[in-house]
């Protein structure tokens, strides 16, 4: 036999490992549209969100940094001359800037610590227990997220209780509209916890409240990272359930904004406006600064296992 043929006959053999494996073919795609289309997309996307975001934020910054002739109609051109810290300058005096920074920070801090606090340890017991009960007691606490809050009668209450245009009322009325934000995020964060760390405490003799400040706590801050970007950005931003509640007797940023915008003292005066809005957005952005790298994480440990 020649070696040609057993060559062949090696080639066709069925035991050789090559045999009956088929081959992987590799898609190709129509009219080579959708490679195409699959390197755009990214590019795309890209642009659109950069265009969506930038651009209000261009404006803003370059009619906060114009003259008042320069900002009584806001475009994107850049101004003639800058005048940010000029802008600045005034809207620190003429705007109380100071008393609202101080008002926002009492209430802000204290409402987003308390509200961040109650609800993960709402979130635990929510978590660990089964039974129709607590779904329906899960239910009726995450309902805040889609049920607006009886601004009238939270009013009304705050009066009979005395601290109606107080830090104290103010505070109490963002816990309860929050509290669901809290309990929805760090539910399902809590329950991809081992349960048998906290079994290993109790083993070890730790009660209720050294298994959550020693390991579940510790553990949720991700979720409560991200919980905390959400609440600081709507307690620091806040005109309506400040205006109804506040009621002029505390000073707070945005209400401050709202007030002298409304009063007059602005009209026309965009380039203040928009030099105010800046200022007040800077804590916002140290705030995310600092907690950025833990809120992909925090929106996402939730939700798979």
């Amino acid at each position: 036999m020649s070696t040609q043929t057993v060559s062949a006959e090696v080639a066709v053999s069925p035991t050789s490992p090559s045999a009956g494996r088929p081959r992987r073919q590799r898609p190709t795609p129509k009219g080579g549209r959708t490679g195409a289309w699959a390197k755009i997309q990214p590019l795309a996307v890209v642009v659109v969100t950069v265009l969506t975001m930038g651009v209000p934020l261009w404006l803003v910054v370059v009619t906060a940094g114009k003259s008042q002739a320069e900002a009584v109609t806001p475009t994107m051109a850049l101004p003639a001359k800058w005048r940010l810290w000029e802008n600045f300058s005034e809207i620190w005096t003429r705007g109380d800037v100071p008393a609202g920074f101080v008002g926002s920070l009492l209430i802000m801090v204290p409402a987003v610590l308390l509200t961040l606090l109650f609800g993960a340890m709402a979130s635990w017991i929510l978590a660990r227990r089964a039974g129709r009960l607590n779904s329906l007691l899960y239910a009726a606490a995450i309902s805040g997220l889609i049920l607006p809050p009886a601004v009238v009668t939270v009013v009304l209450l705050l009066r009979q209780l005395g601290i109606a245009g107080t830090a104290i009322g103010m505070i109490c009325v963002y816990m309860g509209i929050y509290l669901s934000t809290v309990v929805f995020f760090v539910t399902g964060f809590v329950r991809n916890i081992p349960l048998e760390l906290e079994e290993a405490a109790r083993m070890d003799g730790a009660g209720p409240v050294k298994i959550f400040s020693r390991i579940i706590l510790p553990l949720l801050v991700p979720v409560l990272s991200t919980a905390t970007i959400l609440i600081c950005l709507y307690v620091w931003n806040d005109v309506f359930y400040a205006f109804f509640v506040l009621g002029g007797q505390m000073d707070t940023l945005p209400l401050n904004l709202f007030n002298v915008a409304s009063a007059g003292l602005y009209l026309n005066n965009w380039h203040l406006i928009f030099a105010y809005v800046v200022l007040m957005s800077v804590p916002l952005l140290v705030v995310f600064m600092v907690f950025q790298r833990k809120i992909i994480s925090g929106v996402t440990s939730g939700a798979v296992k």
